[in-house]
């Protein structure tokens, strides 16, 4: 990735644009072996994970924040679906550091939502 001082510092941010590229690449090699179908919906729920944590950066609230990060965290579900299908599946390429990465991606997103929960849960208490 290149050097982003904004992703830099923002864990979640920086593990899910790298992930997003390591999707792009992985999907890149399924249209190559013509496996178009599941190439096409691990690109779209495999990079919109990021774009959910990019879009929570901005959240008008509290609320909103943990919001979109739950949308992240149900496209990684989604995304660790479609990673399940190729480890299956015959004849598709190995997918297991990819699901790696998804497990780390989604403790991480897990623990934020966790914390932002209680941070406003003590907020709408005072």
């Amino acid at each position: 990735m290149s050097e982003n001082p904004k992703y830099k510092d923002n864990l979640i941010v920086k593990l899910t644009f790298e992930f997003s590229l390591e999707v792009i690449t992985f999907t890149e090699r399924l249209n190559s072996l013509k496996k178009f179908n599941l190439g096409n919906q691990l690109f779209r729920s495999g990079t919109s994970i990021g774009a959910n944590v990019k879009e929570a950066q901005n959240a008008e609230s509290k609320a909103d924040f943990i919001h979109k990060m739950k949308i992240a965290i149900k496209e990684a579900d989604e995304t660790e679906y479609w990673l399940l299908l190729c480890k299956h599946s015959k004849e598709y390429p190995d997918c297991d550091t990819l699901l790696e990465k998804l497990t780390s991606i989604t403790k991480v997103l897990n623990k934020i939502i966790g914390t932002s929960k209680r941070q406003n849960a003590k907020l709408l208490a005072n």
